[in-house]
């Protein structure tokens, strides 16, 4: 489900001078899958791939065998990646065809699945009935997913391909001092903003395996927001003399993934 033509361009314009077959085994690998993993299981493969680049090897004119790791996203500069949403895109599987309601590719890669009913439906709907529906019968939609909405025009929720419905969650704000808003206008505005989505999936995924099968983890709204503040924070550490502030949490939201969003965006940044 990859459009490589726009992958191929931006590997091009992101790690420029390099021989064809760099760009082509990069390809290659972005797209490659094995049947006998899990969704998940390539799905975290996948997510490494894109977010820390794909190494290549290639032969130089001197005919020297080279490496190089090649960035697929420009998440320094989120605004200069190419966004692309499809409507009631056809997607063939091995025994069935089926129309997704929308597909957001970035770079060719198609990060964004939504799944709409009527205003008139609760979109639980869109989860138990069409969502298990296109993991059965078209699995490779999703090997690149990072995220899925659910949404009748009015309510809308963000989760994961792999997550119970009770995990997926509002989008309330857009700012931290904002006031709540829990509509579809506002998850779109906070997650399909060019900066908050490369943003969300740079940093704010996470697969974690503490209790034994691996489990993909997506921020919720309070920690994107929150955690953010504190990067912003740590920026500025000298002249708030090391105080960075407190963050404070509910019991169960999440704070050890707060603290795991929050170093890892420090270390990476």
């Amino acid at each position: 489900m990859v459009l490589t033509r726009y992958l191929r361009e931006k590997l091009e314009e992101l790690n420029p001078g390099l021989p064809g077959e760099a760009y082509r085994e990069a390809v290659r690998q972005v797209m490659e899958y094995s049947a006998i993993l899990t969704t998940l299981a390539t799905n975290r493969e996948k997510y490494a791939l894109l977010k820390d680049g794909v190494q290549v090897s290639y032969r130089n004119e001197k005919g020297e065998l080279k490496k190089e790791r090649l960035r697929v996203f420009n998440f320094g500069e989120p605004e200069k990646n190419h966004f692309l949403c499809v409507r009631e895109l056809w997607v063939r599987g091995d025994l069935y065809r089926r129309r997704a309601d929308i597909v957001g590719f970035v770079n060719g890669i198609p990060l964004l699945f939504m799944e709409l009913k009527n205003v008139s439906r609760d979109i639980r709907a869109a989860y138990e009935q069409n969502l298990a529906d296109y993991k059965d019968t078209v699995p490779h939609l999703f090997h690149h997913n990072a995220f899925v909405v659910l949404a009748n025009g009015v309510d809308a929720k963000i989760g994961l391909i792999f997550s119970r419905f009770e995990y997926f969650h509002e989008w309330k704000r857009l700012a931290e001092e904002a006031a709540g808003s829990v509509e579809m206008e506002t998850l779109l505005k906070g997650v399909c903003d060019k900066r908050n989505f490369m943003d969300l999936f740079e940093n704010f995924i996470v697969f974690d395996e503490s209790s034994g099968a691996p489990v993909k983890i997506l921020a919720r709204n309070h920690q994107f927001l929150g955690v953010n503040r504190a990067v912003e924070a740590v920026k500025k550490r000298e002249e708030r003399q090391g105080k960075l502030g407190v963050f404070w949490h509910t019991q169960g939201s999440g704070k050890s993934y707060s603290m795991v969003f929050f170093t890892r965006k420090v270390h990476r940044r």
